[in-house]
């Protein structure tokens, strides 16, 4: 046996007894300080047997929780997520009481609810110690990585087998804009990102999105490929009948499956990739907590793993559900500040939100990084994360508030914990940083107008509306209109006739997009046949302060955006900078295009109003940070990338829809491994990607 191989033995030995005497330490403190605990018996004992009591008990402890835990968390993957913090907990107390009666004699007792807090605190303790013992320690800093990750590796490979080509870690930060990123680093809020952009050794690069900037539309064009016929985050489909929702789950798994289809290839991960916390896959084989693969059955989902991973150690399990209760404590705290102090705009905030948001900052942000870090370890090629922290409290608080600086915060630390992983995996990795969409400030349209576009919809056609809805400006000009173009009241009562109930159309909200479609119509409807059907119905909705454009289909212009006092425009003539687009900067005409040519557009797409001077607009849903739509900073995220690899896109040119972002990370993959990543199959795509597959070019905006 080496001397380098009795060095680590005896660092292990040492770490262990250190924290085994810390523990014992912490129970015999709990034990003199809580009235249920005893390490004694009735009648008293000398010191030297007490410590021994607590010793023998913390040593129970630390075994139960090595050889138990596993299998009890292995059963937790059947609980639901959200509830899985608390459950810990309780698991983690019958450990401890299991612990006590091993003791002889009798001599450890505590109440259950005495025992749930001794536990939670002992492994906290034991945490902390083994963590402060392994700073110095390479060796064991690594070791202790792997307990934090998901390690599933293939049993004849370690870290002599890894290839020496560099690896890539893709790292999304959700809802985090170009001009968010900028400003955290340069005020310091994200010091990691501050240091890679003032060393040289990364590059930040803006791109524009789709019309739909959204997590669904981007994720699937980056990830697979192809975005296509992804109109919002919800959509109508009037051949099947069906709703598609971006973050459900079938929804999610149908839009992979039609994207690997249309491009015949099975996505960015297919080669020894692992895919973390996405909403799609990317053709990974080892995926966690993906939404497309946990609408499977059976052993095919493997998708929860990540969680089981995780919490199978007992440490991890009590910090973050110490964690998570305190960002629900922090979250009402803060809703009740923003309500006390009358911010404006804001929006509810009760009911499980605080429990929400602590999942998606907790909860998830813990177990996607844990494995991540599995998988450099591991010596995965490309790895592919998602981070939806900010975007979730952006939407409640606003993206620029203070709320939504301390989760880009902690997203920092993540990047460089994950950072320093790279200096102990088995290769060299490329850790490149970038984000889905943006997030546009402002109040709801409802907010504003006291209606919802729902409702501003159906008073158009004449239909029921509540009485509130009625009574407020903007219901009752609509119902004016109805009036004038039909010649007739408008019906009053809430009832409506059986065909009326048929013919009401469907409404949708993305953000600041809206969809409606006419379901008992089995096509998408012109502009006439919709004048026909409800004369006053287009000329509210593009008449309506709080929208900025309409697309409808024209039977005789083909497809128009329409904008106030009777502006129409057919789209094939349309230019950024004229008509109602003027405002919503380059692209915006490219846009609208590319979404009118989708099989599933709605038969009015609704883009709501934007203030170009406080990059404001109006969201439909309960969002005070939105986004689905074009207007502002929604539509401009960023790719952060190391200088090692090649240059994003040509000079002047600019990046343009997830489908080139999906191609400019396939070319850094084949870059880092060579001729075996494939590229697309068509070969005009291949010739695309090798001179830096961009859209058209436009004027580079150079203040980026």
């Amino acid at each position: 046996m080496g001397a380098g191989r009795w060095r680590r033995m005896a660092s292990i030995a040492w770490r262990s007894l250190t924290v085994w005497a810390a523990s014992t330490v912490t129970m015999l403190i709990l034990a003199g300080i809580l009235p249920d605990f005893q390490l004694q018996s009735d009648n008293g004992d000398s010191a030297t047997r007490v410590a021994t009591t607590a010793a023998l008990g913390a040593g129970a402890f630390a075994v139960l929780s090595a050889l138990v835990w596993p299998i009890l968390v292995r059963a937790l993957l059947l609980v639901p997520a959200l509830v899985l913090g608390l459950v810990v907990f309780f698991l983690n107390g019958a450990l401890l009481l299991f612990a006590l009666r091993l003791i002889p004699d009798g001599r450890g007792e505590a109440g259950p609810e005495t025992a749930v807090v001794v536990a939670a605190v002992m492994s906290a303790v034991a945490s902390a110690t083994g963590g402060a013992l392994a700073v110095r320690d390479d060796d064991a800093y690594r070791r202790r990585l792997y307990r934090l990750a998901d390690r599933r590796r293939r049993k004849d490979e370690g870290a002599d087998a890894c290839p020496p080509t560099p690896g890539t870690v893709f790292l999304q930060l959700d809802g985090v804009g170009h001009e968010v990123l900028r400003r955290a680093a340069r005020d310091g809020v994200m010091p990691t990102v501050r240091g890679w952009l003032h060393d040289g050794s990364h590059r930040l690069t803006p791109w524009r999105t789709d019309w739909s900037s959204q997590t669904g539309a981007s994720q699937l064009g980056i990830l697979h490929g192809s975005n296509h016929d992804v109109p919002a985050f919800r959509w109508y489909e009037k051949d099947t009948g069906e709703i598609q929702v971006s973050n459900r789950p079938t929804s999610a798994a149908e839009l992979q499956r039609r994207a690997i289809e249309r491009t015949g290839d099975g996505g960015l991960l297919t080669l020894d990739g692992a895919s973390r916390g996405n909403l799609f896959s990317g053709g990974a084989e080892e995926v966690a907590l993906v939404l497309s693969v946990a609408a499977r059955r059976g052993k095919e989902n493997r998708s929860r793993a990540g969680y089981f991973a995780y919490f199978s150690d007992p440490a991890n399990a009590v910090r973050t559900a110490l964690s998570f209760f305190a960002e629900v404590g922090r979250e009402i705290g803060q809703s009740t500040h923003a309500r006390l102090s009358r911010r404006r705009p804001r929006i509810g905030r009760g009911g499980l939100y605080p429990f929400i948001r602590a999942f998606a900052t907790v909860v998830e942000r813990d177990v996607v990084v844990a494995a991540v870090i599995g998988d450099l370890l591991a010596g995965r090629s490309a790895v592919y994360a998602d981070l939806v922290a900010y975007d979730e409290v952006a939407h409640h608080s606003g993206p620029f508030g203070r709320d939504a600086e301390k989760v880009l915060e902690r997203l920092d630390r993540s990047l460089a914990l994950i950072e320093k992983v790279v200096e102990h995996a088995p290769r060299p990795y490329r850790i490149v940083v970038l984000s889905d969409h943006g997030q546009s400030p402002g109040e709801t349209f409802h907010a504003r107008y006291g209606l919802t576009l729902q409702n501003l919809v159906r008073a158009g056609c004449g239909l029921p509306v509540p009485r509130k809805a009625r009574r407020t400006h903007s219901g009752a000009e609509a119902r004016s209109a109805v009036r004038a173009a039909l010649h007739r009241p408008v019906e009053t009562g809430e009832e409506s006739t059986a065909k009326d109930r048929r013919s009401e159309p469907v409404v949708l909200a993305s953000g600041n997009l809206g969809l409606v479609s006419f379901p008992d119509v089995h096509h998408r409807m012109s502009k006439e046949e919709l004048d026909a059907r409800h004369p006053a119905l287009l000329a509210t909705l593009a008449n309506h302060p709080g929208i900025g454009f309409l697309l409808v289909r024209s039977e005789e212009h083909g497809a128009v955006v329409l904008g106030a006092r009777g502006i129409e425009v057919p789209i094939a003539e349309l230019a950024d900078g004229q008509g109602p687009l003027a405002d919503f900067g380059p692209g915006a005409a490219d846009a609208v295009r590319r979404t009118d040519s989708f099989p599933h557009t709605a038969d009015i797409m609704v883009n709501s109003w934007y203030d170009p001077v406080d990059g404001e607009v109006l969201a439909f849903e309960e969002q005070i940070g939105s986004h689905g739509g074009l207007g502002g900073a929604q539509g401009r995220p960023f790719l952060l990338s190391p200088v090692a690899l090649s240059e994003p896109v040509a000079e002047g040119c600019d990046l343009v829809g997830a489908e080139e972002v999906h191609r400019i990370l396939r070319r850094w993959l084949r870059e880092g491994r060579g001729p075996q990543i494939p590229l697309e199959n068509s070969p005009e795509q291949d010739a695309e990607i090798g001179s830096f597959a961009v859209s058209p070019p436009h004027t580079q905006d150079k203040s980026a």
